[in-house]
């Protein structure tokens, strides 16, 4: 073979070689990013769709959230004021079934709910608390302490047109849309079975962050009203 020959023979396989140690550090690039992507949706932060209007006035229909999913591990408990995203099977939808595991799967990425189950509310009375609407203030009262929601409810709206009287069993949460007059949430669902509690257990995780629109992208934190009923009962102030 004459020299030239050789040479572009030898700088080909050079070429080739190289080719393929790109396409496999691509390739295990990419895996690596993909099994990092599955681990922090399955176990760290979820993304979730707001779906309706119940939450207006902090959450807007088609906002996209990241859902802290540790946010109550290691023995840390739901706290009043929490934005929580959780599954209304046994409370809001006492009659529904379980998510399938395909449902289940395609939430780890984002792209289902994980069944028609799954709700956004903010939580007002935990496990212990007792909860009443409405004094002739008009206001919530949690273990008797004035609720002052000025901060998130929508405007217009009044805490509660439906009366209610209740205590929150132990290791259950009272949960409420902000846009009260548009929300089917723990009210709705007085003298059904689970009383329109939702369990602690079926609480997915704590709605940390809107990241979607990028105009909204901002951080939900605990309401300054809630501070107001620190204390006066339930499991309040563990974090």
């Amino acid at each position: 073979m004459p020299p030239d020959d050789a040479e572009h023979s030898e700088s080909g396989a050079r070429s080739a070689g190289g080719d393929r140690w790109f396409s496999r550090t691509f390739l295990l690039g990419a895996g690596l990013c993909l099994a990092t992507l599955l681990l922090l949706n399955f176990f760290v932060v979820r993304p979730f769709g707001v779906p309706s209007e119940s939450m207006e006035g902090t959450l807007r229909p088609g906002d996209r959230l990241l859902v802290n999913q540790l946010a109550y591990d290691f023995g840390r408990h739901v706290q009043r004021g929490d934005v929580v995203v959780f599954d209304g099977i046994g409370s809001f939808l006492p009659y529904a079934s379980e998510a399938s595991a395909t449902q289940r799967f395609l939430a780890g990425f984002g792209l289902s709910s994980g069944s028609d189950s799954v709700y956004v509310k903010r939580v007002i009375g935990i496990g212990g608390d007792r909860i009443t609407c409405c004094g002739s203030d008009g206001r919530i009262k949690v273990n008797g302490a004035p609720l002052n929601e000025s901060e998130y409810l929508y405007p217009g709206d009044t805490p509660s047109k439906v009366a209610f009287d209740v205590v929150v069993p132990a290791g259950k949460l009272w949960v409420m849309g902000d846009h009260r007059s548009d929300s089917r949430d723990s009210r709705d669902h007085l003298g059904e079975p689970g009383g329109g509690f939702v369990p602690e257990a079926k609480v997915i995780g704590r709605a940390d962050w809107v990241v979607f629109p990028i105009g909204r992208w901002s951080s939900l934190g605990r309401p300054a009203g809630f501070t107001a009923v620190e204390g006066t009962g339930g499991h309040g102030g563990q974090r």
